[in-house]
């Protein structure tokens, strides 16, 4: 009889044992209820050309990264040249034209009409070659601001339709981290709170703020906001950071995001 005791009691211990396990197991794996899974994004920079053309040269490739100023690329430029040429040459007559009609004019014998005609000739050849020159400028495009060449969209020689993108930039100021938190734990974060996001393979976190909160559940119920319905409801939350370190963020890596808890 002690021995079944002995060994029902030794039975007991072993369960007890087991049980404890599997709840530290279990606390172990369940992630702080102030950390949610998201992702990077990326909002990008389209560098296009408002005129047509045929892409001359590209002078940058995926990867590269560019300051504001560099040159990206540029279209086959020959008929705008000649167009702003044309242009010069055109407003060096209207401008000889209206200073002839002027003196004529101070002296007395010239036709007012005459005069006022050389200077509406005058003003709009300047019009038609500042329109010149601007069309001439826009076959070749500069990085609008510093970045990443995330993607070069057409090779040299290919045509480039008005208004075509054929760079994408990223800024590392438009990189973000979104996470969506449940409604019951939106409240308790706000605008400017500390976050953390863990990338795997990277040991330290990449420390930020919210930059923002979504004003809107991302599901609704169809009809009330029962207990069970409001469980579903999730509200996304971007992060912003500092342009050193979201540099080292890509578009598309799935994070997790610790919010500073209150």
């Amino acid at each position: 009889m002690n021995a079944f005791r002995d060994a029902h009691s030794r039975c007991l211990i072993d369960i007890v044992g087991a049980l404890v396990t599997i709840l530290v197991v279990a606390s172990c794996s369940h992630p702080p209820p102030n950390r949610f899974q998201g992702y990077v994004e990326g909002e990008f920079v389209y560098v296009a050309s408002s005129l047509p053309g045929q892409l001359q040269s590209l002078s940058v490739r995926r990867g590269q990264q560019v300051k504001t100023g560099d040159p990206l690329f540029a279209l086959d430029e020959t008929a705008e040249r000649a167009a702003r040429d044309q242009a010069k040459a055109e407003l060096v007559l209207a401008e000889a034209e209206y200073a002839r009609q002027e003196k004529l004019y101070r002296q007395g014998p010239a036709a007012a009409q005459d005069f006022d005609r050389a200077r509406s000739t005058r003003d709009q050849d300047q019009q038609r070659l500042a329109q010149a020159e601007w069309n001439f400028s826009q076959k070749r495009q500069a990085a609008p601001q510093n970045g990443l060449v995330y993607d070069t969209l057409y090779r040299e020689g290919e045509w480039v339709a008005a208004g075509k993108p054929v760079v994408v930039l990223l800024p590392p100021q438009n990189i973000k981290v979104r996470a969506f938190v449940p409604e019951a734990r939106v409240g308790s974060i706000h605008y400017g709170d500390t976050v953390r996001v863990t990338v795997d393979g990277v040991t330290t976190p990449f420390v930020g703020k919210v930059g923002y909160i979504s004003p809107h559940a991302e599901y609704t119920p169809p009809v009330i906001f029962s207990r069970e319905s409001r469980n579903k409801l999730v509200f996304m939350i971007e992060s912003v950071f500092e342009p050193e370190i979201s540099v080292n963020l890509h578009p598309g890596q799935p994070v997790d995001v610790e919010f500073e808890a209150k």
